[in-house]
Formats: structure tokens, sequence, C-alpha cells
């Protein structure tokens, strides 16, 4: 797959999340089969459905997850960096500015709960706090897979493409319209400011030109 697709139309598939869920969880801990996977399943779950949430949401992060197995041939620890997908906006709240570092804080409290030892652990928090920026360093393959794999949204088709940015704006609907377009064209400047926005061999040949031009034509929607 060279192109990714948004958000899919159909409901997220819970049994299959429950069971990624379980493989990832049991895998990071080395194949031991307690603590029982399901209880953290089922409040990640439930955290992910929250109904504030319009793009951040369980599809979300199914396409996350489908994009990291894409990518996982790049990873160093593949099953952190699944970890680290389904913690990283498991904490979200569109009128908070702390949900990655909170949604870290989580991790850290939960994964050493679940039988993850401390340095996996300590490796996913880093994932989550590093989707703050989406800039991992050229040597830290886990975070150019989980960075790439959240950010592979912006290389969707155009209605694909559209129907991602109308739920971030439902997702702000608190926020005037004049501000949301100041900010959010910020955000997008500041995207393309970036020298790559992938930084897997993948995503750097196949999302990143369709990207860049997803960004620098709403921008211009933004502020024409």
């Amino acid at each position: 797959m060279t192109r990714p697709d948004a958000a899919p139309a159909e409901p997220a598939d819970l049994d299959a999340l429950r069971a990624r869920w379980a493989r990832a969880l049991t895998a990071a801990r080395g194949g031991a089969p307690e603590p029982d996977p399901a209880p953290y399943a089922e409040n990640l779950l439930a955290r992910w459905a929250e109904p504030q949430r319009r793009y951040h949401t369980l599809t979300h992060l199914t396409a996350v997850l489908d994009r990291v197995d894409e990518l996982e041939r790049y990873a160093a620890d593949a099953d952190a960096v699944r970890l680290a997908a389904w913690f990283h906006d498991a904490v979200y709240h569109p009128d908070r500015s702390e949900n990655e570092e909170r949604s870290a804080r989580l991790a850290e409290v939960a994964l050493p709960e679940a039988g993850v030892d401390a340095a996996r652990t300590a490796q996913v928090a880093r994932l989550v706090r590093l989707t703050v920026t989406h800039d991992p360093a050229d040597d830290d393959p886990d975070g150019q897979v989980l960075c790439d794999a959240d950010l592979a949204v912006l290389a969707s088709p155009p209605e694909a493409y559209a129907a991602y940015t109308a739920a971030v704006r439902q997702e702000y609907h608190f926020i005037p319209s004049d501000l949301f377009r100041e900010g959010r064209t910020a955000i997008l400047r500041q995207l393309l400011e970036l020298p790559r926005l992938f930084r897997t061999p993948h995503g750097a040949e196949h999302w990143e030109a369709t990207a860049r031009y997803n960004l620098r034509s709403e921008i211009d929607l933004l502020t024409g």
C-alpha cells in the first residue's frame, strides 16, 4: 500500500482491537500470559471512544496500528511502538495542551501493572511524548515508525483528507472560526517547515509528496 487511507467508514472492530492489544502486550512482556490483558484493553478502548473525540477515535487508533504494521520492518522494537500507538492519544481533551504528557504518564502507570518491564515502559512513554513534535532523531527508528504512522493520514486521497480535516474542525468546535483558522494554519506551516515529514524510507518515498501537497492545499483554503 502506497497511499494510506483515512479513517475507514466502518465502525471499529472492537474484538480485533482487543486481540491486537493482547498480542502486543504479551509480546512486550516476553510472552508472559499474565496479568490478563483484557482489563487494560477495555480501559483503553473506553478512552478512545469518549464522546469529545471526532478524529482521535478508535478509527484513528486502528489506522495508526495498521501503519505501524506496514512499517514494522524499520522498527528496532515494534512491540514498543505498537504499545505507544495505543497510548499516544489515550488521554485526549481538545481544550487542553498536555494530552501527550498525560498519555505518557498513563503508560508509565499502566504498563508496569500489566507486566511490562521498566526499560520498555520508559521507551513507550518516550515515544508517546515524541508525538508532540513528530520530529524523531535520525537514530530513532522506533520514533520514526510511530511518527510516520501517526502522520500518514496527511497523505490521504483528497476526499479522505477532507474528511480528516472536517473531523479535526469538529473536535475544536468550541473555537471561533477565525481563531481556528489561525491556529490550524500555524500548525500546518510548522509541519511544512520540517525537513522531512516522514522519516522511514517507505513514508519518504510514498507519502511525503502527497502530504505536502495536501498541507499546502489546506493552508490555501484556510487563508484564501
